[in-house]
Protein backbone atom coordinates (compact mmCIF):
# COMPACT_ATOMS: atom_id res chain seq x y z
CA UNK A 1 0.00 0.00 0.00
CA UNK A 2 1.07 3.88 -0.77
CA UNK A 3 -0.09 6.94 0.38
CA UNK A 4 0.99 10.35 -0.15
CA UNK A 5 1.54 12.75 3.31
CA UNK A 6 0.71 15.91 2.42
CA UNK A 7 2.02 19.24 4.50
CA UNK A 8 0.06 21.85 6.05
CA UNK A 9 0.23 25.69 6.62
CA UNK A 10 -0.64 27.75 9.64
CA UNK A 11 -3.38 30.29 9.20
CA UNK A 12 -2.48 32.73 12.58
CA UNK A 13 -0.81 31.15 15.30
CA UNK A 14 -0.90 32.29 18.99
CA UNK A 15 0.61 31.20 22.01
CA UNK A 16 -2.03 31.88 24.68
CA UNK A 17 -0.62 29.98 27.93
CA UNK A 18 2.34 27.80 29.44
CA UNK A 19 0.71 24.44 30.65
CA UNK A 20 1.86 22.57 33.60
CA UNK A 21 2.90 19.61 31.48
CA UNK A 22 5.36 21.88 30.24
CA UNK A 23 3.41 22.56 26.57
CA UNK A 24 2.17 25.18 25.18
CA UNK A 25 -1.98 25.69 24.62
CA UNK A 26 -2.06 27.22 21.14
CA UNK A 27 -4.74 28.75 18.96
CA UNK A 28 -4.59 28.45 15.13
CA UNK A 29 -5.88 27.37 11.47
CA UNK A 30 -4.40 24.73 10.06
CA UNK A 31 -4.88 23.96 6.38
CA UNK A 32 -3.42 20.86 4.15
CA UNK A 33 -1.38 21.89 1.20
CA UNK A 34 -0.33 19.88 -2.22
CA UNK A 35 3.43 19.44 -1.25
CA UNK A 36 3.90 15.26 -0.93
CA UNK A 37 6.15 13.17 0.93
CA UNK A 38 5.45 9.45 -0.52
CA UNK A 39 4.66 6.92 1.80
CA UNK A 40 5.04 2.72 1.03
CA UNK A 41 4.59 -0.01 3.60
CA UNK A 42 4.21 -3.94 2.62
CA UNK A 43 3.73 -7.28 4.99
CA UNK A 44 7.52 -8.87 5.32
CA UNK A 45 9.70 -11.06 7.32
CA UNK A 46 10.55 -8.60 9.37
CA UNK A 47 10.39 -5.20 9.93
CA UNK A 48 12.20 -2.74 8.07
CA UNK A 49 12.68 1.11 7.62
CA UNK A 50 14.27 2.68 5.02
CA UNK A 51 14.08 6.38 3.27
CA UNK A 52 15.08 8.10 -0.05
CA UNK A 53 14.95 11.70 -0.95
CA UNK A 54 15.59 14.59 1.71
CA UNK A 55 17.84 13.32 4.45
CA UNK A 56 16.19 12.61 7.93
CA UNK A 57 18.39 14.07 10.47
CA UNK A 58 18.63 11.26 13.63
CA UNK A 59 18.35 7.71 14.13
CA UNK A 60 15.45 5.68 11.52
CA UNK A 61 14.47 4.07 15.11
CA UNK A 62 13.20 7.64 16.10
CA UNK A 63 11.04 8.26 13.30
CA UNK A 64 7.61 9.08 14.24
CA UNK A 65 6.56 6.33 11.72
CA UNK A 66 8.55 3.78 13.94
CA UNK A 67 7.02 4.93 16.89
CA UNK A 68 3.29 5.08 15.88
CA UNK A 69 3.86 1.04 14.56
CA UNK A 70 5.09 0.38 18.35
CA UNK A 71 1.74 2.26 19.80
CA UNK A 72 -0.28 0.44 17.87
CA UNK A 73 1.70 -2.66 18.75
CA UNK A 74 0.63 -1.95 22.54
CA UNK A 75 -2.82 -2.47 21.69
CA UNK A 76 -1.97 -5.20 19.08
CA UNK A 77 0.21 -7.49 20.11
CA UNK A 78 0.20 -10.05 16.86
CA UNK A 79 0.83 -7.54 14.46
CA UNK A 80 2.60 -8.91 11.63
CA UNK A 81 6.07 -7.44 10.36
CA UNK A 82 6.10 -4.80 7.69
CA UNK A 83 9.00 -2.54 5.10
CA UNK A 84 8.41 0.47 5.65
CA UNK A 85 9.93 2.72 2.63
CA UNK A 86 9.31 6.76 2.94
CA UNK A 87 10.19 9.30 0.31
CA UNK A 88 10.90 12.40 2.06
CA UNK A 89 9.93 15.65 -0.19
CA UNK A 90 8.38 17.82 3.02
CA UNK A 91 11.75 20.03 4.19
CA UNK A 92 12.44 19.46 7.75
CA UNK A 93 12.03 21.79 10.53
CA UNK A 94 9.91 24.20 8.43
CA UNK A 95 6.48 24.20 10.30
CA UNK A 96 4.89 22.47 7.69
CA UNK A 97 4.14 19.30 9.60
CA UNK A 98 6.02 16.91 7.36
CA UNK A 99 6.93 14.36 10.19
CA UNK A 100 3.54 14.92 11.91
CA UNK A 101 1.59 13.97 8.64
CA UNK A 102 3.98 10.62 8.27
CA UNK A 103 3.24 9.74 11.29
CA UNK A 104 -0.40 10.28 10.92
CA UNK A 105 -0.78 8.53 7.30
CA UNK A 106 1.05 5.20 8.46
CA UNK A 107 -1.48 4.91 11.32
CA UNK A 108 -4.11 5.36 8.23
CA UNK A 109 -1.96 2.76 6.29
CA UNK A 110 -1.18 0.38 9.02
CA UNK A 111 -5.51 0.55 10.10
CA UNK A 112 -6.04 -0.42 6.66
CA UNK A 113 -3.20 -3.18 5.69
CA UNK A 114 -3.99 -4.91 9.27
CA UNK A 115 -7.72 -4.73 9.12
CA UNK A 116 -8.14 -3.12 12.39
CA UNK A 117 -11.38 -1.55 11.65
CA UNK A 118 -10.11 1.42 13.54
CA UNK A 119 -12.23 5.10 12.94
CA UNK A 120 -10.76 8.19 12.56
CA UNK A 121 -11.77 9.44 16.48
CA UNK A 122 -9.70 6.02 17.54
CA UNK A 123 -6.98 7.40 15.12
CA UNK A 124 -6.44 10.50 15.83
CA UNK A 125 -6.28 9.33 19.85
CA UNK A 126 -3.63 7.34 18.59
CA UNK A 127 -1.45 10.24 16.40
CA UNK A 128 -2.30 13.10 19.19
CA UNK A 129 -0.02 10.46 21.26
CA UNK A 130 2.58 10.93 19.16
CA UNK A 131 2.77 14.98 18.56
CA UNK A 132 0.34 18.20 19.08
CA UNK A 133 0.27 18.04 14.77
CA UNK A 134 -0.45 14.68 14.14
CA UNK A 135 -4.25 14.02 14.89
CA UNK A 136 -5.28 17.21 12.63
CA UNK A 137 -3.84 14.87 9.58
CA UNK A 138 -6.12 11.63 10.21
CA UNK A 139 -9.19 13.57 8.67
CA UNK A 140 -6.70 16.20 6.51
CA UNK A 141 -9.30 19.08 6.72
CA UNK A 142 -9.01 22.85 7.91
CA UNK A 143 -9.31 22.96 11.82
CA UNK A 144 -9.25 25.29 13.86
CA UNK A 145 -6.59 23.78 16.75
CA UNK A 146 -6.58 24.35 20.45
CA UNK A 147 -5.06 23.16 23.50
CA UNK A 148 -1.56 21.69 22.44
CA UNK A 149 -3.14 21.09 18.94
CA UNK A 150 -4.87 18.10 19.46
CA UNK A 151 -8.47 20.10 20.11
CA UNK A 152 -9.59 20.39 17.09
CA UNK A 153 -13.05 22.08 15.02
CA UNK A 154 -13.78 21.95 11.19
CA UNK A 155 -13.54 25.29 9.93
CA UNK A 156 -14.59 27.26 6.23
CA UNK A 157 -11.31 28.58 4.83
CA UNK A 158 -12.56 30.28 1.40
CA UNK A 159 -9.19 29.36 0.08
CA UNK A 160 -9.59 26.81 -2.82
CA UNK A 161 -8.10 27.43 -6.24
CA UNK A 162 -5.96 30.04 -4.83
CA UNK A 163 -2.05 30.43 -5.39
CA UNK A 164 0.75 29.13 -2.76
CA UNK A 165 3.92 30.17 -2.78
CA UNK A 166 6.00 28.66 0.18
CA UNK A 167 9.36 29.76 0.31
CA UNK A 168 11.99 28.29 2.86
CA UNK A 169 15.86 29.21 3.49
CA UNK A 170 18.73 27.01 4.61
CA UNK A 171 17.51 27.78 7.97
CA UNK A 172 16.09 25.21 10.76
CA UNK A 173 14.45 26.87 13.78
CA UNK A 174 13.96 23.95 16.60
CA UNK A 175 10.80 23.78 18.29
CA UNK A 176 12.37 24.56 21.84
CA UNK A 177 14.03 27.26 20.30
CA UNK A 178 10.93 29.00 18.84
CA UNK A 179 9.13 28.55 21.57
CA UNK A 180 11.73 30.30 23.95
CA UNK A 181 10.95 33.54 22.76
CA UNK A 182 7.24 33.55 23.07
CA UNK A 183 5.32 35.54 25.39
CA UNK A 184 1.79 33.77 25.93
CA UNK A 185 -1.31 36.22 25.62
CA UNK A 186 -4.71 35.83 24.67
CA UNK A 187 -6.06 36.92 21.50
CA UNK A 188 -7.59 40.03 21.36
CA UNK A 189 -10.13 38.81 18.59
CA UNK A 190 -11.76 35.68 17.64
CA UNK A 191 -10.14 33.65 14.85
CA UNK A 192 -12.69 32.08 13.48
CA UNK A 193 -14.28 35.53 12.77
CA UNK A 194 -11.00 36.84 10.81
CA UNK A 195 -10.98 33.85 8.80
CA UNK A 196 -14.26 35.14 7.43
CA UNK A 197 -12.66 37.57 5.67
CA UNK A 198 -9.42 37.70 3.74
CA UNK A 199 -9.51 40.96 3.33
CA UNK A 200 -8.69 41.82 7.20
CA UNK A 201 -6.10 38.87 7.16
CA UNK A 202 -2.71 41.28 6.69
CA UNK A 203 -3.25 43.07 8.87
CA UNK A 204 -5.14 40.39 12.11
CA UNK A 205 -4.11 37.24 11.80
CA UNK A 206 -0.95 36.92 13.16
CA UNK A 207 1.52 34.34 13.49
CA UNK A 208 2.98 34.91 17.35
CA UNK A 209 6.02 33.19 16.93
CA UNK A 210 7.36 36.09 14.08
CA UNK A 211 7.28 38.43 17.06
CA UNK A 212 10.69 36.43 18.27
CA UNK A 213 12.25 34.79 15.34
CA UNK A 214 12.32 37.80 12.74
CA UNK A 215 14.87 39.48 14.72
CA UNK A 216 16.65 36.58 14.95
CA UNK A 217 16.61 35.74 11.49
CA UNK A 218 15.52 38.84 9.14
CA UNK A 219 15.67 37.01 5.84
CA UNK A 220 12.55 35.56 7.22
CA UNK A 221 10.89 38.84 7.26
CA UNK A 222 12.63 39.60 3.79
CA UNK A 223 10.73 36.89 2.39
CA UNK A 224 7.50 38.16 4.00
CA UNK A 225 8.16 41.56 2.48
CA UNK A 226 8.92 40.07 -1.23
CA UNK A 227 5.67 38.25 -1.12
CA UNK A 228 3.60 41.29 -0.39
CA UNK A 229 5.44 42.79 -3.01
CA UNK A 230 4.91 40.13 -5.29
CA UNK A 231 0.82 40.84 -4.81
CA UNK A 232 0.18 38.02 -2.13
CA UNK A 233 -3.01 39.13 0.05
CA UNK A 234 -1.61 37.10 2.80
CA UNK A 235 1.83 36.04 4.00
CA UNK A 236 3.68 34.68 7.24
CA UNK A 237 5.52 32.00 8.99
CA UNK A 238 4.11 28.76 8.58
CA UNK A 239 3.98 26.87 12.30
CA UNK A 240 7.50 27.57 14.51
CA UNK A 241 9.46 26.50 11.66
CA UNK A 242 11.21 28.72 8.41
CA UNK A 243 9.11 28.41 5.78
CA UNK A 244 7.09 32.10 4.79
CA UNK A 245 4.27 31.50 2.58
CA UNK A 246 2.04 33.44 0.37
CA UNK A 247 -1.48 33.44 -0.88
CA UNK A 248 -2.35 34.63 -4.05
CA UNK A 249 -5.97 35.55 -5.66
CA UNK A 250 -4.42 34.46 -8.88
CA UNK A 251 -0.52 32.95 -10.51
CA UNK A 252 2.16 35.37 -9.39
CA UNK A 253 4.69 36.59 -11.67
CA UNK A 254 8.17 34.18 -11.41
CA UNK A 255 10.80 35.65 -9.30
CA UNK A 256 14.14 34.68 -9.24
CA UNK A 257 15.06 33.10 -5.50
CA UNK A 258 18.14 32.48 -3.83
CA UNK A 259 19.37 28.53 -5.44
CA UNK A 260 19.86 27.51 -1.55
CA UNK A 261 15.84 28.16 -0.80
CA UNK A 262 13.44 25.51 -1.26
CA UNK A 263 11.18 27.13 -3.10
CA UNK A 264 7.31 25.53 -4.31
CA UNK A 265 4.01 26.64 -6.02
CA UNK A 266 0.83 24.85 -6.04
CA UNK A 267 -3.04 25.24 -6.30
CA UNK A 268 -4.85 24.86 -2.96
Amino acid sequence: MISFPNAKINLGLHITAKRKDGYHDIETCMVPIPLYDALEMILSNKTVFDTSGLSIPGEGKDNLILKALKLLRKDFNDLPNVHIHLHKNIPMGAGLGGGSADAAFALTLMNNIFDLHLENWFLEDYAAQLGSDCAFFIDNTPKIATGRGEIMEPVEVDIKGNHLLLVKPPIHIGTKEAYAGVIPTKPEKDLAKILKDKTVWKTELQNDFEISIFPQYPELAAIKKSLYDMGAYYAAMSGSGSTVFGLFDNKPEAKEWDKEYFVFEGVL
